[in-house]
């Protein structure tokens, strides 16, 4: 399998160098005394050479081109002049990486740049009390290790506005399990963004020091960074309108051959085969269907999609067509391609793949007798049917292919569209 290509600064780095970051943390208007726990915690995670600031004479562009991402810790106030923004404008340009955490919403109001980057500015916060933290999104790497609802203790932010219409949100919060909230039952609190070439990540949490020895909430800010530094791919594309397919309850799928899954943790995992999971509540003919996967290894599935219901699992692969997801094979049978009719674009697939162990995101965004595959948000197949024996519209499934072969499924989601 071809390894994960990285783009943006990062590239600079053989995989093996930890990855070069900056964290500043200067504040021209509140100080939280939780930034020299913030500053060793960042320190301390593997992978990353960190070089940590408050000053603002770090910020030239020969500087900041040293580095894959740039970590705004819980910085407050104008804390850049007009040439420092500048160069840090040039920085995210060429593809560089943002990671804010906590207060970094509480940062720079009057530069438009800023707020678009990172995502929402602050409004306000009641006491440090409890919550759930409700997870959106679990392939990203910033939240593939937490449970749906993720109960801890912070500042919980109110924003100015809902960043949900200009970045993907990861996770909001639960207004109904603390009080003095009131952005009400939409309340994003983690969300993640591309500016042009740039890669942005902003987390809400990190307001006390205990935040900083939490093994949780550190795997978060790891992952976060990552995706800033170009390490991990994400598909951050603003994502709104999905119905829920599967996201724990398998109600309305149907098992159709040998095999099955198993679903622990809103979490489908193949076991034997050959065999289709199969969403028979429904058939669909114009639809965005998203779905995040992952391989354990040089394993081998695919969603199939386009075909009539049936207890058969062989229907579908003869009326309909198979979007495959394995890590080695024959380049029209392998991740990305639909199998055996097209395969896709190499180059993009490898930049857009994460590899084994890791999550990917599918979009297979199908309209009329057009079949487009993105990865992570990048466009890797673009496909039309001629087949007069098959088509793009009917049920949609997800194959366990055999015993050696183990696929994990979260978060199916599809969103309805016009016809053509």
């Amino acid at each position: 399998m071809a390894a994960t290509l990285v783009t943006g600064p990062a590239a600079a780095h053989a995989s093996d160098d930890p990855s070069q970051i900056l964290v500043f943390s200067k504040t021209a208007g509140f100080r939280h005394d939780s930034i020299p726990a913030g500053v060793a915690a960042l320190r301390a995670l593997p992978g990353f050479q960190v070089t940590a600031t408050e000053d603002a004479a770090a910020f030239t562009t020969r500087n900041l081109a040293k580095y894959d991402a740039v970590v705004f810790l819980s910085t407050t106030g104008d804390v850049l002049n007009d040439s420092q923004q500048k160069a840090f404008e040039r920085y995210i340009g060429r593809g560089g990486g943002f990671a804010g955490i906590h207060a970094a919403a509480d940062t720079e109001y009057e530069w438009p740049f800023y707020g678009r980057l990172v995502g929402a500015y602050f409004r306000q916060h009641p006491a440090i009390q409890e919550a759930d933290v409700v997870l959106e999104d679990r392939a990203h790497a910033a939240t593939a290790h937490l449970p749906q609802r993720w109960h801890r203790t912070d500042e919980w932010y109110d924003y100015r506005t809902n960043p949900r219409t200009t970045a993907h949100i990861l996770a909001t919060l639960d207004e109904s399990t603390y009080t003095g909230g009131v952005m009400g039952a939409d309340h994003p609190h983690a969300w993640c963004k591309t500016l042009g070439p740039g890669r942005s990540f902003y987390t809400g949490g990190g307001h006390t020091a205990e935040s900083y020895s939490d093994p949780a909430f550190l795997a978060h800010l790891r992952g976060g960074i990552e995706y800033a530094a170009g390490l991990v791919n994400a598909d951050c594309r603003p994502e709104n309108g999905y119905t829920t397919l599967y996201d724990g309850d398998t109600t309305g799928w149907t098992q159709a051959g040998p095999g099955s899954f198993t679903n622990t943790d809103a979490t489908l995992t193949s076991t034997g085969g050959m065999g289709l999971l199969w969403y028979s509540a429904a058939e669909f003919e114009n639809y965005s269907l998203k779905l995040d996967w992952k391989m354990a290894g040089d394993d081998n599935s695919g969603v199939f999609i386009g075909f009539p219901p049936s207890d058969d699992p062989w229907s579908a692969v003869d009326k309909g067509y198979e979007i495959q997801i394995d890590a080695t094979d024959a380049a029209d049978r392998t991740t990305g391609s639909v199998y055996t009719f097209q395969a896709p674009r190499a180059k993009a697939r490898d930049a857009a793949l994460n590899p084994p162990g890791q999550w990917n995101t599918y979009e297979l965004l199908v309209q009329g007798s057009r079949l487009r595959v993105y990865l992570n948000g990048v466009l890797i197949n673009d496909f039309v049917s001629r087949d007069p024996a098959r088509s793009l519209a009917g049920h949609i499934g997800l194959q366990n292919h055999g015993t050696d072969d183990e696929v994990s499924f979260r978060h199916v989601r599809i969103k309805e569209l016009p016809d053509c």
